[in-house]
């Protein structure tokens, strides 16, 4: 029996893994900080997202989640390149999960299926791609979201 005042030593493997487990927690805690939902109100079925309001869609890799009024499920918005955006729905077609974005890809916490970020398969067991809204970038530059 140890005397309660001991204290456990780590020899430098358990340091090491503790300290990448720490690293990969703050990463992830990041990762889906940096995608808080904003609230929107449609307005005859579309959403209207003014590219001034939302700079994380200005640069490639951007991206945001929005919930629309009356919906129990977020839209991703997801910035291509080259005035090019996405929107789609983040529950996967394989069981239903919310995938996650992860970098250039969306993945399933549940079974792992990968999409690419214009929603279609790149690994299963996902057969479909993630369901899309078509995307209109205007003259203004307001990215309209049709969700009807």
């Amino acid at each position: 029996m140890t005397a309660p005042d001991e204290r456990r030593q780590l020899d430098r493997r358990s340091f090491i893994g503790t300290c990448a487990c720490a690293m990969a927690g703050l990463t992830l805690a990041s990762g889906c900080a940096s995608l808080a939902v904003r609230r929107v109100t449609p307005i005859d079925g579309r959403v209207h997202l003014p590219l001034l309001q939302h700079p994380e869609l200005t640069e490639p890799g951007g991206s945001i989640a929005v919930l629309p009024e009356g919906r129990n499920t977020p839209v991703f918005v997801l910035a291509l390149g080259g005035q090019r955006f996405a929107a789609l729905s983040p529950i996967c077609t394989h069981l239903g999960c919310t995938v996650e974005i992860q970098g250039e890809r969306l993945v399933c916490p549940c079974h792992g299926s990968t999409y690419d970020r214009e929603g279609r398969v790149l690994r299963g067991p996902a057969e479909d791609a993630l369901h899309s809204y078509p995307v209109l970038l205007t003259r203004e530059e307001v990215l309209e979201i049709d969700l009807r």
